[in-house]
């Protein structure tokens, strides 16, 4: 007897030697007890529609095998307690729709590897991470800097994205504007602002579009092209240079005249080039003094449907000209959400100023 005992005993611990069966285990009991307590105790206190729960925790917590195995369980209870009298059609209706969307909840989950709420705290720690990278170091004396991300949608995540490295004596930043819209944007995103700051800083500024380019062309992406604008500016003497591949103009004011002007810089998009060396390529040399600044944005704030994309910078410039009185620290924002008021912009709007006081 007590052999058996022990026989018994080890089966069932080598049954539930994992999580995911035990939590199997007691979900299909509970599933169980509710759709007998129904019939034979109250459906006032034990309805059939109660199994909504363990359906739901199910789809939290299982893996879709296992999951499975929980709605043929639910599946059976209903259909004992519609012959007692205890559920409708009503019931079971709602029951399936909530198995159904615990199914694909499960699959998702299942796709990625996790259980319960990881997914969700691996993104907003992924979200985090990135827009800690975002953030542009502290510069020093004299100088200040703003960063506006402005996912699409309402988002937290979307295709525009910065990068930053500074030692100290020089700052290096780059705006890069994925293209595509949405999640797919989005995801590449992600991809990408790993992959470019860590490129950032570790090779000369010359060779950063250079070096990011050729990180595209070896991962194969077809999904298509990515525009950045380079800055790197020395924080002792104020000298810069700018670089674009296919970005729009970066806006530069001069404070002895007290006027924004276009950056000339222009270059080619990454991603459609095998090797940039031969591209055609005009970086812009010059100096940040005192009461100067520097515009860096995406399409985002400048393309209107129908409208040439001179006419959007044109715009961004004039509505720059009262963030110079307002502050640009406060009014950062005020000129995202303006420029995107006036060309009815959906897509990722971004915006980095660097200036010198």
């Amino acid at each position: 007897m007590r052999g058996a005992a022990t026989q018994v005993s080890d089966f069932a611990r080598q049954q539930f030697i994992t999580r995911n069966r035990r939590v199997a285990f007691g979900l299909a009991l509970v599933v169980a007890v509710i759709a007998v307590a129904a019939v034979h105790v109250s459906a006032w206190w034990f309805s059939p529609g109660v199994m909504i729960l363990p359906i739901l925790c199910g789809g939290l917590w299982m893996w879709p095998r296992a999951l499975r195995i929980l709605f043929a369980v639910a599946a059976a209870g209903l259909a004992y307690d519609m012959v007692n009298g205890k559920a409708g059609v009503g019931i079971v209706f709602t029951v399936a729709v909530t198995a159904v969307y615990a199914d694909v909840l499960a699959n998702a989950r299942g796709k990625l590897g996790t259980r319960g709420r990881r997914a969700e705290r691996m993104m907003i720690e992924l979200r985090d991470r990135i827009r800690q990278q975002g953030r542009l170091p502290d510069l020093g004396d004299g100088w200040g800097s703003q960063v506006v991300l402005r996912p699409a949608g309402g988002s937290s995540f979307g295709g525009d994205f910065v990068v930053s490295h500074s030692d100290g004596k020089t700052l290096e930043v780059a705006l890069v504007d994925v293209s595509g819209k949405g999640m797919d944007a989005a995801t590449r995103a992600l991809l990408l602002s790993g992959a470019f700051g860590g490129v950032l800083g570790s090779v000369p500024r010359e060779q950063f579009l250079s070096a990011c380019n050729a990180y595209m062309r070896r991962s194969n992406a077809p999904e298509g092209f990515v525009t950045a604008v380079y800055l790197s500016v020395d924080l002792q003497s104020g000298e810069y240079v700018l670089s674009s591949a296919g970005h729009p103009p970066a806006a530069h004011f001069d404070g002895a005249t007290g006027q924004w002007r276009r950056s000339e810089a222009r270059g080619i998009v990454l991603g459609v080039l095998e090797d940039l060396a031969g591209a055609p390529e005009a970086p812009e040399e010059g100096i940040l003094r005192r009461g100067d600044a520097i515009m860096l944005y995406t399409d985002g704030l400048v393309e209107a449907p129908g409208e040439d994309i001179d006419e959007g910078i044109n715009r961004l410039i004039g509505e720059a000209e009262r963030m110079v009185v307002s502050g640009y620290k406060s009014g950062a924002g005020e000129l995202i959400t303006t420029m995107q008021r006036s060309v009815g912009s959906g897509d990722d709007c971004a915006l980095v100023i660097i200036w010198r006081s």
